[in-house]
């Protein structure tokens, strides 16, 4: 019902302007063919005689010519075609002009022609309105196209949109499974053993799934609720890891309002936890977060072996994909193996609420 009406408007309003476009012409006409002449009705029944040959020809080269070899880019006979119609059209523009004298003379005031203009001046006026119904159809193509160019370019932009966004979700699915694994091995020892540690646990644990499952959907989260899920998955590792763990966790964290991508930080941690090597039977991860006025900055070192091969798994390649299609170059992010520590270095902008 609605496309049915759209084009029943559309319609209406190519009608009205066409016809006021035709007025014009003949208003054009009767001052262009008798202007110093007081003979009005003659100048106006002779106009009659011209509009039908010069409305056919417009549309002619409108809606055939121009759309069957102009726009399909065949010059050649779009120009020979056009060179025929002029040629032909002269023919039929002077018999109009012949038969429109002949007809119109029972109006004629006064002895003298009430014509102000030849023959080849009332030829000349007729080509020259083609010629405005020509460069207005093209105008009207031209603009008609860059309409079309400018939905395509957008249905591009937010098909490429959607596909982003759904890449995004994929990547940050892939995050956390082994973390999960192992902390419900964890959490079944615990129960195993009937430990009073099992509450906290899953409490613990409930608070990570609620962040990974729901809170990720956001686009931006706050750092304060980032830092506080990080400190919830160090503590969870430090009761897997009892003795054997030592984590330094650093942040200044004075601005309330700071917004970040959900669980940006969080696959660093866990890649420290689970590449991390025990020296001397300790894990040593060393975390830190400092605040510009524009960037955020990440620190995280975690101990492994000199000679160990640098692994830097599934996690941190999706990690590095997610932050090019979040932050594209304004991003800094560095990982390097020195000595017995692995390090990441990363710098991202950030944002207030």
């Amino acid at each position: 019902m609605n496309n049915s009406r759209k084009l029943i408007i559309k319609l209406i309003y190519k009608i009205v302007t066409h016809s006021l476009f035709w007025v014009g012409v003949y208003f054009f006409f009767t001052f262009y063919l008798g202007y110093g002449s007081s003979n009005t009705n003659y100048i106006n029944h002779f106009v009659k005689f011209l509009l039908p040959i010069t409305i056919g020809l417009g549309y002619f080269f409108l809606y055939f010519l121009l759309p069957r070899y102009l726009y399909s880019k065949k010059y050649f006979l779009f120009l020979l075609y056009s060179l025929y119609t002029f040629i032909i059209s002269f023919f039929f523009i002077i018999l109009s002009i012949l038969y429109g004298m002949v007809f119109s003379h029972q109006f004629t005031k006064e002895e003298a022609s009430p014509l102000t203009k030849t023959v080849p001046y009332i030829v000349f006026g007729i080509y020259f309105v083609i010629v405005i119904v020509i460069v207005i159809g093209l105008i009207v193509n031209n603009y008609k196209s860059t309409l079309k160019s400018e939905d395509l370019k957008n249905k591009f932009l937010a098909t490429q949109l959607q596909l982003k966004e759904q890449e995004l979700k994929y990547l940050k699915m892939q995050i956390h499974p082994h973390f999960l694994f192992n902390t419900l091995n964890t959490l079944y020892g615990f129960a195993l053993k009937k430990s009073e540690k099992t509450p906290e646990v899953i409490l613990k644990l409930s608070g990570l799934l609620d962040y990974i499952l729901y809170q990720v959907n956001k686009p931006k989260v706050l750092l304060e609720d980032e830092i506080q899920h990080i400190k919830n998955y160090i503590s969870l590792e430090k009761i897997r890891f009892q003795d054997n763990l030592n984590v330094n966790f650093n942040y200044s964290n004075n601005r309330k309002d700071i917004l970040i991508p959900p669980m940006l930080l969080l696959p660093f941690v866990e890649n420290a936890f689970k590449h991390g090597i025990q020296i001397d039977g300790i894990l040593s991860i060393s975390l830190n977060i400092e605040l510009d006025t524009d960037h955020l900055v990440f620190h995280c070192k975690n101990s492994m072996k000199s000679n160990q091969q640098k692994n830097n798994g599934i996690g941190l390649a999706n990690i590095k994909e997610r932050l090019q299609m979040l932050f594209n170059s304004d991003h800094e992010l560095s990982i390097s193996q020195e000595e017995n520590q692995f390090k990441v270095f990363l710098k991202i902008p950030i944002k207030n609420e």
